[in-house]
């Protein structure tokens, strides 16, 4: 059976072009840490492998016949997290289960269903089940290993931080040698709270971690070579030409990476059904917009994180382009910004920004998907029956009346209203060019403006397979105190310089007035400036 690239679950050999596990963690450390008798802990964002390499490792360990290793995941124990008696009793039986799945041994789920375990309370139920399970075989130390930690929360994730601290002292002989935590989130965003939410611990509530290991992405090498597994199996190529794209779109991502080859080599039933067909950057980039496209589970989960504030402090403003890094770095805590870093929305090198392309498309058209639904406009209005090509002036000026009769109602509920105008058009753009055409978006912290490049299909017959129209937006903000006119200026020089590296035709400049007192009749005008460096040719420019 032809192997696949895999988007749901831990990867097997079998089944999956994969990377090899083993080689993603540092081993080296790892058998270090768990030789010298530590706890630690391997975190990173939701479906980068950490299943799959707990799994590997696991399997590693209880080869070299030194350790016995359990893999347990404790994520069943999420729906009775405010129920700590509850919730401890699903901890147990998670690891009692795995004990007797994965190594045979069936004795942990005797003791705590039939024995001793029954009559022991919920604070000290752990603790006692890692001793009965550790001193069976002396000789062969316990390894532990907990997956999804971090589903839970509160009172139920303190005990049970607890209780492994509550034995710590007892190891190895008679408690686990190494525990190793993983889930998302570091251990040192595991704290006490009050029900305001407020830390109540002064610090990490498991203070006994000696190390905290972070899961990285693919490198650039790891993500062509899980690629190119696809073409030592199947003898189908992929042009040279996707590889930097692909690296911009994921950053190494691993879901990504799997979801992208799986859309290119599985969903797109023309090269599914022809295996000597190469994969061409065209068809990449509409495997790319179909998995944009699709909202899939992954992509759905990420944007939902944006509507918590520890996130949105940190997103609005790098969506916004305008907020001064220097200043950021005092209004929002070191904690949010390694919380939404955790998470994988966003990368700290060379600076903040989201993390990777794909993302930067993802979370605004999430952000305004209720948006766009409610826009009555229709694609079909703004395209030139000859020559099928896009009137993008047409299109701007029919965003103008719309942003003056709608912004203020529209704009007053928005949870991102630093960014509401940028994102109001991104939606009223989107509603559009979703009948055919795509949008790449560039924005980042600092930047100052936010840039669309549109691709409009030439040939409805072709698609974007086929020739194609391609058209620059810049969007600038003019702030109390700035000068509109240098706004301008500095916009047209933006903007060409955009549409020339983007190989565009046509430039357009947005100027949002969000001045205090400026009446809608100033704010509401167009105008076209000479474009710098090419003669004859015009930027149109559209005030709001």
């Amino acid at each position: 059976m032809e192997k696949q690239f895999n988007t749901a679950g831990p990867s097997k050999p079998h089944l999956h072009y994969m990377i090899d596990p083993l080689k993603r963690i540092d081993l080296p450390e790892v058998e270090m840490l768990i030789a010298q008798e530590r706890y630690f802990v391997l975190h990173a964002p939701r479906q980068t492998g950490k299943t799959t390499c707990l799994l590997a490792l696991t399997d590693h360990l209880n080869r070299t016949g030194r350790y016995r290793a359990l893999y347990a995941n404790i994520e069943t124990a999420q729906a009775a997290r405010n129920d700590v008696a509850r919730g401890i009793t699903a901890v147990a039986s998670a690891i009692a289960r795995s004990a007797s799945i994965a190594l045979g041994n069936a004795t942990l789920d005797q003791w705590l269903l039939h024995g001793e375990g029954q009559g022991v309370a919920p604070e000290e139920l752990v603790t006692r089940l890692l001793t009965y399970w550790s001193v069976q075989e002396p000789e062969r130390p316990a390894v532990l290993l907990l997956d999804e930690v971090d589903a839970l929360v509160g009172d139920t994730l303190v005990s049970l931080l607890r209780q492994l601290r509550a034995g710590y002292t007892q190891r190895p002989r008679a408690f686990p040698q190494s525990v190793i935590l993983c889930g998302v989130r570091d251990v040192r965003d595991y704290r006490i709270h009050t029900p305001g939410q407020e830390v109540i611990t002064g610090g990490s509530a498991f203070n006994i971690k000696a190390e905290s290991l972070r899961l990285g992405n693919f490198t650039f090498d790891e993500t062509k070579a899980l690629w190119l597994q696809h073409t030592e199996a199947t003898g189908q190529r992929f042009d040279d030409a996707i590889w930097e794209p692909l690296w911009l779109d994921t950053e190494g991502q691993p879901w990504l990476v799997n979801a992208l080859g799986h859309e290119c080599t599985w969903k797109d039933k023309t090269l599914r059904a022809d295996r000597t067909a190469p994969v061409t950057l065209e068809r990449y980039q509409l495997a790319r917009e179909r998995l944009i496209q699709s909202r899939a589970t992954h992509l759905d989960q990420l944007a939902d994180k944006l509507s918590e504030p520890r996130v949105h402090r940190v997103i609005a403003a790098i969506l916004e382009s305008e907020a001064d890094p220097a200043a950021l770095s005092e209004e929002i805590a070191p904690d949010d910004l390694q919380y939404v870093y955790d998470l994988g929305l966003i990368a700290v090198r060379p600076m903040v920004r989201i993390s990777n392309r794909i993302y930067r498309e993802v979370i605004p058209r999430e952000l305004t998907w209720t948006k766009q639904v409610y826009i009555t406009h229709e694609t079909a209005w703004y395209v030139d029956p000859a020559t099928h090509r896009l009137q993008i002036p047409k299109l701007l000026t029919a965003f103008q009346e719309f942003f003056r009769e709608h912004s203020d109602a529209w704009l007053q509920g928005f949870s991102y209203r630093e960014a509401g105008p940028q994102l109001l058009l991104q939606a009223f753009l989107q509603r559009i060019v979703n009948g055919g055409g795509r949008i790449n978006r560039e924005y980042g912290l600092g930047r100052k403006r936010t840039d669309l490049l549109i691709e409009w299909p030439l040939d409805p017959d072709q698609g974007l397979l086929g020739p194609k129209q391609k058209g620059v937006i810049e969007c600038k903000l003019v702030r109390n105190g700035k000068n509109p006119e240098a706004v301008v200026t500095e916009g047209i020089a933006q903007v060409a310089d955009y549409a020339d590296r983007s190989g565009a035709e046509e430039a357009y400049l947005v100027v949002f007035d969000r001045r205090d007192g400026i009446p809608w009749e100033a704010r509401i005008w167009q105008r076209e400036y000479p474009w710098p460096g090419k003669p004859g040719q015009t930027i149109g420019v559209w005030g709001m």
